[in-house]
């Protein structure tokens, strides 16, 4: 399933969209592909912001090659299912917001995983527009809001990612957030725009606060 059959198949009302990346933000990722590594007998170390050379083998202590370490993830997309879990209130508190406005996920993985994270995020009460995608995020958030007249937000634990949305669409609130508090300690800190969600709780605040200052700027200008 590609990029543009994707995006051409998301239908939006009028109201404010909430595009929303998967890992490490709806669902945890670094823990449980830790667990998913300890059971093949690897570990992941928070030793940096990275993959890439932070997975050891726990028989010598060898660092996995960027080759190892795509094949190992490969094979962990696939059975995500039965190792991944909802972040804390990430379920409760996207239910609550999609009263108010149109979500999609955006999640950057290969798109021939697309149907199993499907199935999983349905079994989850989290039936959202899904698209998976290993292109740059911001042209697919600006083909999805299409400059369109209603408040944006874009939430992601990679900065790269933010920042590729701040460049096509410079209007959107910028939230980063991630599940993991050991690789979060070594996250790059927000730049520009970028806002810091502590949690679920939090980003429903910066949320709804972003939304009720648009509202009152069309308020304003409609006057």
């Amino acid at each position: 399933m590609d990029i543009a059959t994707n995006v051409s198949q998301v239908r939006l009302g009028d109201r404010p969209l909430i595009v929303c990346d998967i890992d490490e933000v709806v669902l945890e990722f670094l823990s449980p592909f830790t667990a998913f590594l300890r059971s093949h007998s690897y570990d992941l170390l928070p030793r940096s912001f990275r993959l890439y050379g932070n997975i050891v083998s726990l028989l010598d202590g060898s660092e996995l090659d960027k080759a190892a370490v795509d094949s190992l993830e490969e094979i962990f997309f696939a059975n995500q299912h039965l190792w991944q879990n909802p972040a804390e209130k990430a379920v409760e508190t996207l239910q609550a917001l999609s009263a108010d406005a149109d979500i999609v996920f955006l999640t950057a993985m290969p798109p021939h995983h697309h149907s199993i994270r499907r199935k999983l995020l349905d079994e989850l009460d989290l039936s959202f527009d899904l698209i998976a995608t290993v292109e740059p995020k911001g042209p697919v958030v600006a083909r999805l809001h299409d400059r369109r007249n209603v408040p944006v937000a874009f939430i992601d634990d990679m900065q790269r990612n933010l920042l590729s949305v701040a460049d096509h669409v410079p209007e959107c609130l910028l939230l980063t957030m991630m599940a993991n508090s050991d690789f979060k300690a070594f996250a790059p800190s927000p730049v520009g725009d970028i806002v810091a969600a502590t949690d679920w709780g939090h980003a429903a605040e910066l949320l709804r606060a972003h939304f009720s200052a648009d509202n009152l700027r069309v308020a304003i200008t409609a006057a």
